[in-house]
């Protein structure tokens, strides 16, 4: 029988990012979606209306600007949960 994967992501619950921080947030999200759609691209796939595995299409391949709002907050959620956790290590961000 095989093990069931609980997932325990770091509890990052007490890190309040500087307002720098959070104005980072979407530039780390669009830059998630362009990272994430340029291996997509690079592995055959394309613009597609629906997804579908089998023609790899997929209708979030296009720009971040244009992607609904749900898909562009799992990438806020991506790129803030990767600043809290960078801070929760101990790490300091600061821009020169």
């Amino acid at each position: 029988m095989k093990k069931s994967y609980v997932p325990q992501p770091m509890d990052t619950s007490d890190i309040l990012l500087s307002e720098e921080l959070n104005e980072l947030i979407e530039q780390m999200a669009k830059n998630v979606h362009e990272v994430w759609a340029q291996s997509r691209m690079e592995q055959g796939w394309s613009y597609g209306e629906e997804r579908s595995d089998a023609l790899k299409q997929h209708p979030c391949l296009i720009p971040y600007e244009e992607l609904p709002e749900v898909e562009k907050a799992y990438d806020r959620d991506t790129a803030l949960g990767t600043l809290k956790l960078i801070c929760k290590l101990g790490f300091k961000i600061s821009k020169e």
